[in-house]
């Protein structure tokens, strides 16, 4: 019986039908103790070419236990933990198998795949160049030992290496991408492109060579070149879906219908692609317009279908945390990944931008740690690559007794950066100070920005410009001091900090956490925003007198204000928010609803796109269901941009937490509603905390979860109050630092000027 199955196993095998077999093979495994050792081997080599990586590694595991001197099961035990990515673990099964049979070269290649993976140049090296000695002629063993040299940071070796592994191997495609990734490291596109005419020389018919082009193209910010590039492989190649899904990222920008309608076909091309899948579900949730709320519907659905099947890589994760997370999927998300993994793997896959969401899943002191960490992994491997290009400095410039100051952000111009910054730009002294300003924004030139270009020495505005040309060109004006107000926002070039184009460098206003260089000198903060802990800022403090921001009147217009409050007109309380879904969490929700429940008959308002999506809807009404909550308490208002009017439904804007507000709660204050806010430790947290304190209301501030019940409620109770700040709050707000933008801007700049006169006089005494 047992020879039976074992032929009925290797019969299913060898005629294709591999599920059948493996489960036979399973099975008998599993029955068998003693189970041949062939078996193990075509088993777990089967599961490596399916990539069932897992599988492979428990029964490559199990059989080296049975057999522990066979080479071949060691190996394929190494292999299936390299693609798991357990990397110390591979080392250690491609080790013991070495020892086994050191003639035997596959151990040896394979080990040094992994050190390739790990990014382990000198380890790499070490490997590949004793394969290349046993054959100079292999062009894999060249390859390899090229990467090894890139991954030591000698790209003149590595482009050796590469180039004599194309020439031993026209057709060798790997090789023809990693030369192409090599000779761009170098930071000169010309040369890539003639790598990638030369490749496709030897492989006309390369497809992914033509992809990669299309990918190079768009990440040296060319994305009309590379639109205008693939449209020409229509023709040609109309029925691959990498085309198609190529097309549609490209257009994404500036074109989501004909986007959509892209991906939407590389997906019918490819149909269990599920990376496509999630590449779709991302440009729907980016969708503004009348159909927001419908497209992030879509998305969601699109997800859910893809996100089982799809290997969870930092992208993937990203795209999956945001969506879940702005349609309140709290339990879905957090799911996916711990927070220390999720930002870890964020962080050392170069996705600064999605540290941005990852505040609001901040629960303990040791997360805040962990948060700082996470951004300076960032920071360190982005550095580690500018090292490798500096840039270059010209002389210093005469003194003139000017400061030359530049601000860095793609935000100057119809933004909440834009209103908040605009201050800065009416009210400076042009005897003392020059201007510049650097801006990397897409679209077209808006009112705001042609405003703010006439009133700075100079405005560069570069849509199509690398991270290190954007430093050289800032570093050639020969500033003073350099403030980035961006972070990594949309369009923002945080990277350029990295090159230090100027001696003092600051953050400011745009993003509320330490961006991860070491470069930015300083973090321009108040009182309030200053954490207790110091190791929750990698900068030095730069602090203003009072307010770090001023609400000007172009940001801040005059709106009407009704002046009963919405419970005076309604007979009821009505909480609510207009805070953007990333910085929700479960437990913030569930605050939310307990404050509503302790309120006889309180409603509570959502003004966000999200509220138009019915999947939003459904998860918040379950979290305030389970808090005693009826649907029917719950409004939903599906606006973006126009929504401020619905302010003057609201009594109690309730705070989000740990990542507070920051505009909405400008905006609420100025709209006669009163801001509930939670602090805590972190300057994400304290946002908030600054603006009630600075505007007279600091007791609206609470400090722990009980504490911000208890404000809320006790708020709640107090109708006399609420009812004169419906009607004085503007007021407070234009008599506090909030309002007072010409002292602002006198603090700023004599904050600047004293940071500056110390940076110098730092810099003659090391002379």
């Amino acid at each position: 019986m047992v020879l039976e199955r074992f032929a009925a196993a290797e019969a299913e095998l060898a005629a294709g039908r591999r599920d059948e077999g493996i489960r036979l093979t399973i099975e008998q495994l599993t029955l068998d103790s003693d189970a041949p050792i062939h078996l193990y081997r075509n088993l777990t080599a089967l599961l490596i070419r399916h990539k069932m990586y897992a599988e492979a590694g428990h029964w490559a595991d199990i059989g080296s236990q049975q057999y522990p001197r066979d080479y071949n099961i060691w190996n394929n035990l190494g292999v299936a933990l390299r693609r798991l990515h357990r990397y110390d673990d591979a080392i250690a099964a491609l080790t013991q198998c070495q020892k086994l049979d050191p003639k035997n070269l596959a151990a040896q290649i394979n080990l040094g795949n992994v050190y390739n993976d790990m990014r382990d140049g000198p380890n790499g090296v070490s490997v590949w160049s004793k394969l290349v000695k046993s054959a100079p002629a292999n062009s894999e063993y060249q390859r390899g030992l090229g990467r090894g040299n890139w991954h030591c940071g000698d790209l003149d070796k590595a482009e050796m290496r590469l180039r004599l592994a194309t020439k031993l191997k026209p057709d060798f495609l790997d090789a023809w991408l990693d030369l192409i990734t090599v000779t761009a490291e170098r930071g000169d596109t010309m040369d890539s492109m003639i790598v990638f005419d030369q490749a496709l020389a030897a492989m006309p018919n390369g497809e992914k060579l033509y992809e990669a082009k299309a990918v190079m193209l768009k990440r040296a910010n060319r994305s009309k070149e590379a639109e205008a590039f693939l449209t020409t492989l229509i023709p040609r190649f109309d029925n691959s879906a990498w085309l198609h899904l190529q097309i549609g990222s490209t257009v994404s920008e500036w074109d989501r219908g004909r986007a959509h309608r892209h991906m939407e076909r590389a997906i019918a091309l490819e149909p269990e692609n599920w990376a496509y899948q999630l590449t779709l579900a991302e440009s729907l949730s980016r969708t503004r317009g009348p159909a927001e709320s419908h497209m992030l519907e879509q998305s969601y659905v699109v997800l859910k279908k893809a996100i089982d099947h799809a290997e969870l890589t930092p992208s993937n994760l990203k795209v999956a945390t945001e969506i879940l997370t702005r349609l309140a999927d709290f339990d879905a998300a957090d799911a996916l990944c711990d927070f220390t993994e999720m930002g870890r793997k964020f962080a050392e896959s170069g996705k600064h931008t999605a540290l941005l969401a990852h505040l609001s899943r901040v629960k303990t002191p040791e997360d805040r740690v962990e948060l700082v960490e996470q951004h300076k992994i960032w920071g360190d491997l982005v550095l580690e690559h500018v090292e490798k290009r500096p840039i270059t400095y010209p002389k210093p410039r005469a003194p003139d007794g000017k400061i030359r100051l530049g601000f860095m952000s793609s935000d100057l111009r119809g933004h909440p950066v834009a209103y908040f910054a605009l201050p800065l730009f009416e009210h400076y002294d042009r005897d003392r100070f020059e201007l510049y300003c650097y801006s990397y924004y897409l679209q077209d030139e808006d009112h705001l920005q042609k405003r703010i270009t006439s009133m700075v020495t100079a405005f560069r505005w570069d849509k199509e410009i690398t991270d290190r040309d954007a430093a050289q060109q800032i570093a050639d004006d020969q500033l003073d001091m350099l403030i980035e107000l961006g972070g990594s926002t949309h369009m923002n070039k945080l990277g350029v900090m990295a090159y230090r184009p100027a001696p003092l460098q600051a953050s400011w206003l745009g993003y509320p956490h330490s961006a991860g260089l070491t470069t930015i000198d300083h973090f321009i903060l108040d009182n309030y925003l200053v954490p207790p802990r110091r190791d929750l800022v990698l900068e030095e403090p730069l602090l203003m007198p009072k307010s770090w921001i001023a609400m000007g009147e172009l940001a801040f217009p005059d709106r009407p204000i009704t002046p009963q409050t919405p419970e005076a007109r309604n007979g009821y309380l009505t909480f609510g928010t207009a805070n953007n879904p990333y910085k929700y969490s479960k437990a913030m929700v569930q605050t939310w609803a307990q404050v509503t429940a302790a309120v006889p008959d309180a409603r509570f308002i959502f003004v966000r796109p999200e509220g138009g999506s019915p999947t939003f809807r459904r998860h918040i009404e379950a979290i305030f269901a389970a808090e005693g909550v009826n649907a029917d308490r719950l409004r939903f208002v599906d606006i973006r941009g126009a929504h401020m009017p619905f302010y003057n439904d609201i009594d109690i804007s309730l705070d989000t937490f740990p990542q507070t507000g920051g505009t909405t709660t400008c905006e609420a204050l100025f709209m006669g509603v009163p801001v509930v806010s939670l602090v805590g430790e972190a300057v994400f947290e304290r946002l908030s905390y600054s603006i009630l304190s600075n505007a007279g209301l600091g007791d609206l501030c609470a400090f722990s979860p009980d504490e911000y019940l208890k404000v809320a409620l006790t708020l709640a109770g107090d109708r006399p109050r609420r009812e004169t700040l419906r009607t004085g709050l503007r007021g407070m707000l234009k008599d506090s630092p909030l309002g007072q933008t010409r002292q602002f801007a006198e603090d700023f700049y004599a904050m600047i000027e004293k940071a500056v006169a110390a940076a110098r006089t730092r810099e003659t005494a090391a002379a």
